[in-house]
């Protein structure tokens, strides 16, 4: 049985800490500073964390090892699992031609290029982050913006920009789900705080956008749509998070965007060119219409209750362990919740959307053999930081950093934005500074008096404007603009927005921490 010790050297927390943190600096200087690929550094930290688990923190090398394989088992099941077959869904409407169709849609819906950024790079760039994530909408925004005619530059940038509000609930709700297997918070909580705290951010990035294309003169004269679109979009992810499913959350923020967009369009254009939805358009649909309403059946009684009681729960295999305070850690026990998972549901979705589209099976499996070629190393990546993560936690590594940072007092709820900003631009996902640094912010939160759901929703919040700003994303949305090389020019030019937004989600988040604003934490 091994058990946790949070200052083991000398006793003392802070030169504890010292070593805690190796593993995330080497992240930070293999990715940041020496652009290493991230499965590499993922692979090296992981090293560096079990080495300190081992030599520093007396965890027995076996345990150190199971704590890696559950981890990388959390990795593969459920979260590449949701992110492939969300993934194959999109590769299928490439490969049959319906999301050409949808590309068609948009240049008939605006023949204004400001409002065209909003809806690819913000309204359909949130559908495609809920259903794909790991910068694929990115790819995809940016590819339909240099065909509207787009400067490369600025497609880019406004398809990073855009890809912020949606990122905390991106892939199906995957950095949720995840943050809550590292946290053990509940994800219905977890998603309700997040959907308190985005909508904010969901406001200000269309206008966000519309500047970027067209400066002032594009605020003066498109900021109605632009209010409009983040508007809806913030409202729908408010309520889809606290009401629905978090799962659920920016397919129906991104479809109600699109559709208050639509709906301003054929107000101000009643006679324009698309204000019927043709017959190829709504096949072009059919796949994230019939998404939603899988997802949506799978979130009601008493189907919900069928799938989680089909729910496998086993402990982790040599995974002997309790926390410095006595209790067994959650994490020792495994869920495989095959049925529940939105990874299956995310699977048959694609399975009805062949028999709708009249796909043949070989142009599926292909579609599904190319997604996770494609995906190869987002796996490896996933898996491995995900190893890090249960490394680093269930040797008492993580609460050791959060311990020491919760020396800040209830000013720490200011800076746990930052620190998952950090861990996004180290890191390029927010799943994954998630599952690094959620129980670090869950650790400092309790320390310092701070709600723990607060203070880990702040991780995610603060994060998704980092993405903007990753080594990852840099070089997908310049890869994808024809641009390679300039990836400094474009960081230089959103580093402002990303900073700006960031300071404003922390400002909200220590708001909810105090007395003003306590009441919207659940």
């Amino acid at each position: 049985m091994y058990q946790q010790v949070h200052d083991p050297v000398a006793g003392s927390l802070g030169l504890s800490a010292l070593f805690a943190v190796l593993p995330l600096v080497t992240l930070l200087v293999l990715l940041a500073g020496l652009r290493l690929q991230a499965y590499r550094a993922s692979l090296i930290a992981l090293a560096i964390a079990m080495t300190v688990a081992i030599a520093v923190y007396g965890m027995p090398a076996g345990q150190a090892l199971g704590s890696a394989a559950a981890g990388a088992a959390f990795g593969l099941f459920p979260i590449v699992w949701i992110v492939v077959n969300a993934v194959w869904i999109y590769t299928m409407t490439v490969a049959t031609g319906h999301f050409q169709t949808l590309r068609r849609g948009v240049g008939a819906a605006s023949d204004d290029p400001r409002v065209q950024a909003v809806i690819v790079g913000f309204s359909f760039g949130a559908l495609l982050e809920a259903l794909a994530g790991f910068g694929a909408p990115v790819a995809i925004s940016v590819g339909m913006m240099l065909a509207l005619g787009f400067e490369p530059l600025k497609a880019a940038g406004v398809a990073l920009i855009g890809n912020t509000a949606p990122a905390a609930f991106g892939g199906i709700g995957t950095p949720i789900i995840t943050l809550s297997g590292v946290t053990g918070i509940s994800e219905r909580d977890l998603g309700a705080m997040v959907g308190r705290q985005l909508p904010f951010l969901a406001l200000l990035v269309p206008l966000v956008i519309v500047y970027i294309v067209d400066g002032r003169r594009g605020l003066r004269e498109t900021w109605p749509v632009a209010l409009l679109a983040g508007g809806a979009f913030a409202v729908a992810q408010f309520a889809t998070s606290n009401y629905v499913s978090v799962e659920l959350t920016d397919v129906v923020a991104s479809l109600v965007s699109l559709g208050a967009i639509a709906g301003y369009l054929r107000l101000r254009r009643p006679d324009a060119r698309g204000h019927a939805l043709p017959r190829e358009t709504i096949g072009a649909l059919a796949p994230y219409l019939i998404l939603i309403v899988i997802l949506t059946l799978a979130q009601v009684e008493p189907v919900k209750g069928f799938l989680v009681d089909r729910t496998e729960s086993f402990r982790w295999p040599g995974l002997e362990m309790m926390t410095a305070g006595g209790a067994e850690s959650p994490a020792v026990t495994f869920a495989f919740n095959w049925l529940a998972t939105p990874g299956t549901q995310l699977l048959l979705s694609g399975l009805v959307t062949m028999l709708v589209l009249r796909i043949r099976p070989h142009v599926a499996l292909s579609a599904y053999k190319a997604t996770i070629i494609r995906l190869r190393g987002a796996i490896v990546t996933v898996t491995t930081v995900l190893a890090l993560a249960y490394v680093m936690n269930l040797s008492g590594e993580a609460v050791t950093i959060g311990l020491w940072a919760a020396g800040a007092g209830g000013i720490f709820a200011l800076i746990s934005p930052l620190i998952g900003w950090i861990g996004v631009a180290i890191t390029g996902s927010v799943t994954a500074s998630n599952s690094l640094l959620g129980d670090v912010q869950v650790a400092a939160a309790r320390d310092a008096g701070l709600s723990p759901t607060l203070v880990a929703a702040g991780n995610s919040t603060g994060g998704v404007l980092a993405k903007m700003l990753s080594p990852q994303h840099l070089a997908i949305a310049a890869a994808a603009a024809g641009i390679a090389g300039r990836e400094g020019e474009l960081m230089r030019s959103l580093l402002k927005w990303s900073i700006s937004l960031m300071v404003v989600m922390c400002v909200i988040v220590y708001l909810q921490s105090t007395a003003l604003l306590s009441w919207m934490v659940p």
